[in-house]
């Protein structure tokens, strides 16, 4: 039985999971099995991953369901003590399995360890840092107010935990991370390993890109999540909506359009109901507001002539 369990699911991914896959295989740590769950692609993913000779990897396939039965199959079929998860176009750092797998031996009340990310673009070049936030034992509280663990490429899981608080929700077509991370947060204790190992890629084809799409799925995360903690928590819940909100109308402008100039318009219409209106938040609203109506105006014409990082 191998230690640990990497789940890959993996659609139409042919250029970037060999990447993906080797960057696995590059750990420090070398007890784990590789699970690829080829989720219907119709490129030449099943084909590359076919390619690699190693006995630690496994492939199935099966028609088209989506990312979260995916990753439910993947983690059906995992048989070792702790799981990992990655998605088909993200990268780890080598170090990132045995740095969180130490993690977890030291801290044995946590069942679930994390790391920092760091965002790359479709050519692995660095973009710009993650939250790099360290919450440690009961983060709850903080996860209710944002995803700080960022992306569904992050934990190392102890595997019997996933029996207690249920897999992936297949319902929710974005935003299924965050779902499943509040739940185990809701169960066990988190630790970090605090510096960048998991390197997540920006990619014009992500699911993240549908903005709307994201809005609707993280209120219902939200929703069913505040339905679900003691009552001194609840007084988060418009913290987490401020919170969402500025994510969006921050995600919008990562795609210049006129239509997601109207969104992020929308996103900052809502940002501002649900935040407290200090100095600092009305700078960012203003500065927000003007690159949504730029976009709105000139679409992606001139995408080059200003800098949508605040």
């Amino acid at each position: 039985m191998p230690k640990i369990s990497v789940v890959i699911p993996a659609y139409n991914a042919e250029k970037t999971i060999a990447k993906t896959i080797q960057s696995v295989l590059d750990q420090t740590f070398k007890d784990f099995e590789i699970i690829v769950i080829n989720d219907g692609s119709s490129d030449r993913t099943l084909e590359i991953v076919e390619s690699f000779v190693d006995s630690r990897i496994q492939i199935y396939s099966y028609p088209n369901t989506g990312a979260a039965i995916s990753r439910n199959r993947g983690i059906s079929l995992a048989s070792g003590e702790f799981l990992a998860l990655l998605d088909a176009d993200d990268l780890w750092t080598a170090d990132k399995l045995t740095a969180q797998f130490q993690a977890l031996q030291d801290y044995s009340e946590a069942g679930v360890a994390y790391s920092w990310t760091d965002y790359i673009d479709e050519s692995d070049r660095f973009v710009r840092s993650g939250l790099h936030l360290s919450a440690n034992g009961n983060v709850l509280p903080e996860l209710l107010v944002h995803n700080f663990l960022e992306n569904g490429s992050n934990p190392l899981i102890r595997s019997p935990i996933i029996q207690e608080v249920g897999q992936f929700d297949p319902h929710l077509l974005a935003s299924m991370d965050w779902d499943f991370y509040l739940r185990l947060a809701n169960f066990c204790h988190f630790i970090v390993v605090p510096r960048p190992q998991v390197l997540y890629r920006i990619s014009t084809t992500s699911i993240t890109t549908d903005v709307r799409r994201q809005e609707k799925e993280s209120l219902k995360v939200i929703e069913k999540a505040f339905q679900q903690v003691p009552d001194s928590l609840r007084l988060l819940k418009q913290k987490s909506l401020a919170n969402l909100y500025k994510y969006l109308a921050c995600k919008s402008l990562e795609n210049p359009s006129r239509k997601n100039g109207i969104s992020t318009l929308l996103f900052l219409f809502n940002y501002a109901k649900y935040e407290s209106l200090q100095q600092n938040t009305l700078k960012l609203i203003f500065i927000l507001a003007i690159k949504g109506i730029f976009f709105l105006i000139f679409g992606s014409q001139k995408r080059n002539n200003l800098n949508i990082s605040s």
